[in-house]
């Protein structure tokens, strides 16, 4: 099976990174994690249409912080509610992996062997022009994959909650599903305002505060 990628793109969006590096492709046996070959979700009538997976294969998260699958889906669903509004059948993975994974996608994606803290494979060619939609089932925006040892580093060097920053990378790299960038300077304060007032509707601070996060 090939490497996790983007349907429609080339390679990988480095997303809000201290040191942008990566890490080793995700395990195939218990990850699909390529969504131009993934089916889309069947949903039943009346049923919520906002489908986020969370697959964790670093086992750190889960001893760090137990409550780490629920925060991703909280903190993408915040981020298409506000991102995206009008989207309401989208599909988004979340992979939870570590240095080793993120430095292997970053090698394979965008030519670059080092580690960062979360790469974002979009699925769709644009939020504002996404792929036909069927009836009944989710279309998947793509996945969004971010390494432990990264984000607790940075967590931890930021003086921030490993929680409340993994939030915010979710937040960061699920907009990039979307398509929000940061390359140019009005797009980074379009896509920073935003991120602020998600994390705000969560509880968290600002985190370009004090400790802003550079992008990649």
């Amino acid at each position: 099976m090939p490497e996790p990628g983007p349907r429609r793109r080339s390679r990988g969006i480095a997303c809000a990174a201290r040191d942008e590096r990566e890490s080793a492709a995700p395990d195939r046996t218990r990850k699909r994690a390529d969504p131009a070959e993934a089916q889309p979700r069947r949903i039943l009538p009346g049923a919520a249409t906002l489908v986020v997976d969370v697959l964790a294969p670093c086992r750190e998260w889960r001893r760090a912080l137990p409550g780490a699958a629920a925060q991703c889906r909280r903190a993408a669903r915040a981020a298409m509610a506000l991102g995206a509004p009008a989207v309401d059948d989208a599909e988004i993975s979340i992979v939870l992996g570590d240095d080793r994974l993120l430095r292997r996608l970053n090698g394979a994606w965008r030519g670059k062997d080092e580690a960062t803290n979360v790469l974002s494979f979009p699925a769709q060619p644009a939020v504002r022009c996404p792929l036909p939609r069927v009836p009944g089932m989710a279309r998947p925006f793509g996945d969004v994959v971010l390494a432990f040892e990264t984000i607790r580093a940075e967590a931890a060097a930021q003086g921030k909650a490993l929680a409340d920053h993994l939030a915010h990378l979710v937040v960061h790299g699920v907009l990039h599903l979307l398509g929000f960038d940061h390359v140019a300077a009005v797009e980074a304060r379009r896509m920073e305002r935003l991120e602020r007032r998600i994390l705000a509707g969560l509880g968290i601070a600002d985190p370009y505060l004090g400790s802003p996060v550079p992008h990649g």
